[in-house]
């Protein structure tokens, strides 16, 4: 079963050019290491809520913009593997690659596809 992860984060917004750097880098590692696909979201109409919302989630401050991403795996044991290998790569050191978002404030999960249409 394809498996995906999705992340959730806030990004200043004039960070975006370095954002974009990050994710590319990153991108061609997850697929080197074989991930099938891997989307990355700049939020364009991601409203504030009352009781619940994407900006609250993240704790999205004042000049910051709501990212979104997922990477499509063939499996979860393929992710599994993947992230041994990634965590490793020297691509992915924060000293050469940092995140340009406060990784405190990131939402990560992983999801079991169960439909695709």
């Amino acid at each position: 079963m394809r498996y995906a992860q999705m992340m959730v984060a806030s990004v200043e917004t004039t960070r975006r050019a370095a954002y974009i750097d990050h994710c590319k880098i990153a991108g061609s590692v997850f697929k080197e290491y074989g991930a099938l696909e891997i989307v990355e979201a700049w939020g364009a109409d991601v409203p504030d809520g009352t009781l619940t919302s994407f900006p609250m989630a993240v704790k999205k401050a004042e000049g910051e913009t709501v990212v979104a991403s997922w990477i499509v795996w063939p499996s979860k044991a393929a992710a599994d593997a993947a992230w041994t290998k990634i965590t490793e790569d020297p691509r992915m050191d924060p000293t050469t690659n940092p995140m340009p978002f406060d990784g405190k404030r990131l939402i990560f999960g992983g999801f079991d596809l169960i439909l695709e249409s």
